[in-house]
């Protein structure tokens, strides 16, 4: 038995208030008439529209003319005599004597059973499919959401019902209630897009309260700004849930933290994955009033126990951080994978600022070079002669004095102990990044940039929106003209479209590397090629951003090994030295990662004898760059 507490007056629509009902359209009206002459409260009982008389094997119904059965029309609606089911499904609905305003609600049978407790009707009822005992009373969440992100990026109504009808005739007519989605119901989702406004109260805080209180489902962390604690908010959609656990199965999570910390009021921290176009998806968002790496050991635990409670089976390959700062004994504890080093950013805000307060652009290149090469030297002194050999550059050497000699250790520390990403990840988060600069940063919504009521409710509507838009548009072919240009087009996948012939690299002057343009009018330079802190001279590489033509230069040169290797795999071939050469104390682990590293050379030499016997098709070069630098780095004896 369950007892509710509704608020009347009317009682109307109830199965829209309780979920148990979704399955039946009940609609109850409770006026006056449940008075008695002395105008005291008495009880009204309400059983489901399918029951409790049970007509399903009868060939005739009394009362019905001929015992025609009705196809459409008033005659087919739920509770007419032929549409009986044999539902138990009731309750009693009892009006409270002092506060006649109040309703008690006593479930007596919650589920939408029969006698022998098979469901009788909706979709779980076999025998119910086709009929209209299987319809739902309103559309379903995934056809919602459908819709909400096609009125988000303003497809017409008129265009959509056409989608709609042409996907119900591909598979052979309406099946269920989604399939009979009407232009009111769209009329009617266009007018909460129109209505819906972020500012549900006029203080920030109370507003961001309420939206809590209002979307549960979407809040996996949430803990209010006190005088000793931060403001934590984790948002996560069951899209984006689902898109986690597909993508992120045997794949990469990568995080993009503190973006807007100049002009929001708190920063946003977004979790991306990686879809098979290798771009990126954001599959959850933290907002937090303090470092995204103070408080990472409080919502770190429960998305990964969201995550694991929908799949327990569910495994990730590898997290990647883009702060040396953060713990990453929780990132393993929580995913059970490997933690990567992400340094888009790093190299992004060094060459924007070199640019900016650096005029000569030779000067910029060997900066840029330097400070690459610090992060893997082991030499102590490396930063003072640094700022030794360019203590000219004024501008820059006060910007890196006041942001990054402080962190400067730290981040060397991390480059010893982390592996660094690749340059496939990084594309694909510096477009996130710029398409989250373009969407939340645009200089209209200047005015609200301190409000966080309005950045969750970007995020849990137009944002998140675009992004499912883009994934569907990409799966189904369908509103491509809509599609946001940078997904699908990011450094990464520019460079695929490179021909070889047109990169110019010469083995006796590895200093610089040559791109032809498609119409070979134009040549872009590539200085200190093969590694992570390449320079172009085009007009991209000069914003900041990571340009297609360092990242096939970086292809090549791995492939063809006229550069050295990259500064990520002299920090692999360092840490493979300095373990042999100081072997741990304990044999047991010694022996353990002899062990591991002889099975790695033993897979990569059967990979390659399978490849070469042709029962293997080779990866192209620019999938497998670790691996060509594995083989290079351990050649086979």
């Amino acid at each position: 038995m369950m007892l509710l507490l509704y608020r009347l007056p009317g009682l109307k629509t109830l199965s829209k208030e309780n979920p148990v009902m979704r399955t039946a359209l009940l609609v109850f009206v409770l006026s006056q008439e449940g008075e008695d002459e002395r105008g005291a409260p008495v009880n009204q009982g309400y059983w489901c529209s399918y029951g409790p008389e049970d007509y399903r094997d009868n060939e005739s119904v009394v009362g019905d003319s001929l015992g025609m059965k009705p196809l459409s029309g008033k005659g087919s609606r739920p509770g007419r005599h032929h549409m009986m089911r044999g539902c138990l499904c009731h309750f009693t609905v009892k009006r409270l004597y002092i506060r006649p305003s109040i309703a008690l609600i006593i479930y007596n049978q919650q589920k939408h059973v029969d006698k022998t407790g098979a469901p009788c009707h909706g979709l779980l009822d076999r025998h119910a499919v086709g009929t209209r005992a299987m319809y739902a009373p309103r559309i379903s969440e995934e056809l919602r959401q459908k819709v909400m992100s096609m009125l988000y990026a303003a497809i017409p109504i008129d265009d959509i019902m056409q989608h709609h009808m042409e996907l119900v005739q591909r598979h052979g007519g309406p099946l269920n209630r989604d399939d009979f989605l009407s232009r009111n119901d769209v009329r009617n989702m266009e007018r909460l897009v129109h209505n819906s406004s972020h500012e549900l109260n006029e203080n920030d805080e109370c507003s961001v309260k309420i939206w809590v209180r209002r979307h549960q489902k979407y809040v996996f962390f949430y803990q209010e700004r006190t005088d000793t604690e931060p403001f934590i908010m984790g948002i996560q959609t069951k899209w984006q849930l689902e898109q986690m656990l597909h993508y992120g199965r045997n794949g990469s999570i990568a995080m993009h933290s503190s973006f807007g910390r100049n002009k929001l009021k708190y920063p946003l921290c977004t979790l991306l994955a990686f879809n098979t176009s290798h771009s990126a998806i954001p599959v959850a968002w933290i907002i937090s009033s303090s470092l995204i790496c103070q408080g990472i050991h409080k919502w770190i635990g429960p998305l990964a126990e969201r995550i694991y409670t929908k799949d327990p089976t569910w495994q990730l390959s590898s997290f990647l951080v883009d702060d040396c700062s953060f713990k990453v004994s929780l990132i393993r504890e929580a995913f059970r994978c490997r933690v990567l080093l992400c340094l888009w950013h790093v190299r992004r805000a060094w060459i924007r600022n070199l640019i900016k307060r650096s005029c000569h652009s030779g000067v910029q290149r060997e900066m840029f070079r330097l400070l690459g090469s610090i992060l893997y030297c082991t030499r102590s002194n490396a930063v003072e002669e640094f700022m030794q050999v360019f203590v000219d550059q004024c501008a820059f050497m006060e910007y890196f004095r006041e942001r990054w000699l402080p962190r400067i250790d730290a981040l060397i520390s991390g480059m010893k102990s982390l592996p660094t990403a690749g340059p496939e990840p990084q594309a694909a988060i510096e477009s996130y990044h710029l398409r989250s600069k373009f969407k939340l940063l645009d200089i209209q919504y200047c005015n609200l940039w301190l409000r966080v009521d309005w950045l969750i409710h970007m995020l849990a509507t137009e944002y998140h929106s675009s992004f499912w838009l883009d994934q569907y548009s990409l799966g189904t072919g369908c509103f491509e003209n809509v599609r946001d240009p940078s997904f699908t087009s990011s450094a990464w996948h520019r460079a695929l479209n490179i021909l070889d012939v047109n990169v110019i690299l010469e083995e006796q002057n590895l200093l610089l590397a040559k791109v032809l343009s498609e119409d070979r009018n134009s040549v872009y330079t590539v200085w200190n090629p093969g590694s992570e802190f390449s320079l172009c001279d085009c007009a991209w590489s000069k914003r900041g951003n990571l340009c297609e033509h360092v990242i096939k230069v970086a292809f090549l040169c791995r492939t063809r090994q006229f550069a050295g290797t990259s500064l990520g795999s002299q920090g692999y071939r360092q840490a493979m030295l300095s373990l042999l050469q100081k072997p741990p104390g304990d044999p047991i682990v010694l022996d353990h990662a002899n062990l591991r590293v002889t099975q790695l050379h033993e897979d990569v030499n059967s990979l390659e004898e399978l490849s070469n016997s042709g029962l293997l098709q080779r990866l192209p070069a620019e999938a497998d760059s670790q691996m060509a630098d594995y083989v290079r780095l351990f050649p086979p004896p």
